[in-house]
């Protein structure tokens, strides 16, 4: 067959892996993106403000762990590497591939809408629209913020993680009672910014479930080094292991002042942090519970206890949102989407999706997996199973993969990224092109009989 005409939305991590292998397989794309830059995510100050990036950031992934198969990252990186050299990284992937001249800048996509006969219509920022035959949805999910709403009103300053830049942008946090609130890596690493002495300020880290904390280097090397999960032993066997070591690798949270976490290690998403435990031991930061409601400038948290603060700073994840679709079309109303293999909707096959997970212990590797079966897709080297089984499958993979997990928004799209891989490798390339094989030969044999 030959190959479709096929857009793909967004320049970051996953337009870029997957425009990368559309190009290996020969497939004609044209990649649409809103700002001025490639990175998505990773491009700080990315002004259609789609990144959450703040200025001290590193990637919590070591290097050995993140980069792509194709493209090592250079050695010369730090094993934790700063946010403007994962955006350099990006770069260079895109120039050494090519990538740039097939990415329109500065020409989002306003409306998608797919045609009864299949394809699609692109209503694009320029004002014109464009058709294609296959689509590509590669806008990521970590910039639309997520806040919780609490009974009563905050007479303070509040604002979500991702506008935060550092401890005098947006504002002059310098001498103020500050609650962080969630702790997942980006609240970790803000209140422990922010809780520096020099700043002399008062932060309270409140948390609804707690977390377990781990750490960033074992024995002098990263720790991720020695995350691996195997195909051929039970996950939950594996779990199981890791609940039992990670005590005394890290030490249970409430030895320094965490709340005991509502879960067991691994049944939600851990928390890395080689500061957090030191500024909690020191004083530094003060941890509570889960907010009961506001007063004003006084916040009353569940245990019953109560404190004034002058600013709010909510690091409570994203929604998962297509504003370019008509959300009875497409949506993940709290961050569910029923997507084969993370890819591909029931009943749409001109459609698939690239980098919709929280994959462990990275991104990378996962969209640059994904891109492969995406590609083989496009050109029809691989095939989907029928729309029931692909439904039966979409249950399936869930339950293996969050089933064991705390039912919450962050955590609908938590992935293994050793067992995805092994899975597609192993058993949905195989299968997927041995289907494609079945259907040519049955066209073929139609087209003899007429």
């Amino acid at each position: 067959m030959s190959a479709p005409t096929t857009a793909v939305i967004g320049a970051g991590i996953s337009g870029l892996t997957a425009g990368k292998m559309l190009c290996d397989y020969g497939v004609p794309y044209t990649c649409f993106e809103s700002s001025d830059r490639v990175g998505g995510n990773w491009a700080f100050g990315n002004p259609n403000g789609h990144s959450s990036a703040y200025r001290s950031l590193h990637i919590d992934t070591s290097k050995h762990q993140l980069s792509f198969k194709d493209y090592p990252m250079p050695e010369s990186y730090p094993d934790f590497p700063h946010h403007t050299q994962i955006k350099e990284y990006l770069d260079g992937y895109t120039d050494a591939f090519g990538l740039r001249g097939n990415i329109e800048f500065r020409n989002g996509v306003r409306h998608a809408r797919r045609r009864p006969e299949g394809g699609w219509e692109l209503d694009l920022e320029d004002g014109s629209m464009r058709a294609f035959e296959f689509l590509v949805v590669a806008n990521g999910h970590h910039w639309d913020p997520r806040v919780p709403e609490f009974p009563g009103h905050f007479a303070g300053e509040s604002l979500h993680s991702h506008h935060y830049i550092d401890p005098r942008t947006p504002m002059d946090f310098a001498g103020k009672r500050i609650l962080v609130v969630g702790l997942g890596n980006s609240a970790a690493d803000i209140a422990v910014e922010l809780s520096s002495k020099a700043l002399q300020t008062e932060v309270t880290l409140s948390t609804r479930s707690s977390a377990w904390i781990v750490p960033k280097y074992i024995a002098g090397r990263p720790a991720d080094k020695f995350y691996r999960t195997v195909p051929y032993i039970p996950m939950s066997w594996q779990r199981k292991i890791a609940q039992w070591g990670q005590p005394l690798l890290s030490g249970r949270p409430e030895r320094y002042g965490l709340p005991t976490p509502n879960h067991k290690f691994f049944e939600a998403h851990p928390t890395q942090s080689v500061e957090l435990p030191l500024r909690l031991g020191s004083g530094d930061i003060v941890a509570k519970p889960d907010i009961e409601r506001f007063d004003g400038h006084t916040v009353h948290f569940v245990d019953g206890t109560a404190a004034e603060f002058d600013v709010v700073i909510y690091a409570t994840g994203y929604n998962i949102t297509f504003p370019f679709f008509d959300p009875e079309f497409i949506s993940a109303p709290d961050n569910h989407i029923a997507l084969y293999k993370r890819i591909f909707a029931p009943g749409i096959p001109d459609l698939a999706f690239a980098g919709f997970a929280q994959a462990t212990p990275t991104l990378f590797p996962f969209v640059e997996c994904q891109a492969r079966l995406i590609a083989a897709y496009a050109i029809g080297r691989y095939a989907l199973p029928s729309e029931d089984e692909m439904r039966r499958v979409i249950v399936e993979d869930q339950r293996t993969f969050t089933g064991h997990m705390l039912d919450r928004p962050r955590h609908t799209q938590q992935l293994d990224y050793f067992a995805y891989e092994f899975d597609i490798r192993t058993r949905e390339l195989p299968a997927g092109i041995a289907r494609a094989g079945r259907a040519s030969k049955e066209d073929a044999s139609c087209t003899r009989v007429h």
